[in-house]
């Protein structure tokens, strides 16, 4: 059975979803793959931006994310983030239609979900319109709606972390 697209979930409470999705990115490049990253809660400033510029890789990243919502430190309205995130959401629903990508990984969009910046509903509508197309979401506390309609969930899991020491978020590391 040839499904028409396939829907990946990396969610959970442990380090490591957006990494996970950025080694899949790197495994489709070596297979000749096209790829885009769409991403909804992260601004463009982080390493992995950096290393895909520096080394020229042909994944190309479109970040929406106009600051850490909720975070201490935030000085956006609610307003202001949901309208990033619907950029994010359109930025989306376009690279599915265009059919010019065999990978699309939707940074953080289940944050945005959580955070209801975007309606769960919106989402499964855009993901029902791909045809041949590996799709994944990633970020905490995944919709059980999108879990359903999910082929394949990883679910993060944190046993030990460092920060609980009092270690603070390191560049290339965390970000």
């Amino acid at each position: 059975m040839k499904k028409k697209h396939i829907i990946h979930i990396i969610t959970g409470e442990g380090k490591g979803k957006t990494t996970a999705a950025l080694g899949l990115s790197l495994r489709a490049l070596g297979a000749g793959k096209k790829v885009k990253i769409i991403q909804f809660m992260k601004k463009p400033i982080f390493s992995e931006h950096k290393a895909i510029k520096k080394y020229n890789l042909p994944i190309e990243v479109e970040s929406f994310g106009i600051g850490f919502y909720k975070i201490l430190g935030d000085n956006h309205t609610e307003a202001e983030h949901k309208k990033s995130c619907q950029k994010a959401l359109a930025a989306a629903c376009a690279a599915i239609e265009s059919g010019d990508y065999d990978l699309l990984i939707l940074d953080e969009i289940n944050v945005a979900i959580g955070f209801d910046l975007i309606k769960v509903d919106e989402v499964i509508e855009i993901l029902d319109l791909a045809n041949n197309i590996d799709i994944v979401l990633t970020g905490r506390n995944a919709h059980q709606k999108i879990k359903k309609i999910a082929d394949l969930i990883s679910d993060v899991k944190c046993t030990k972390h460092y920060f609980d020491t009092g270690l603070e978020a390191r560049k290339g590391i965390e970000f």
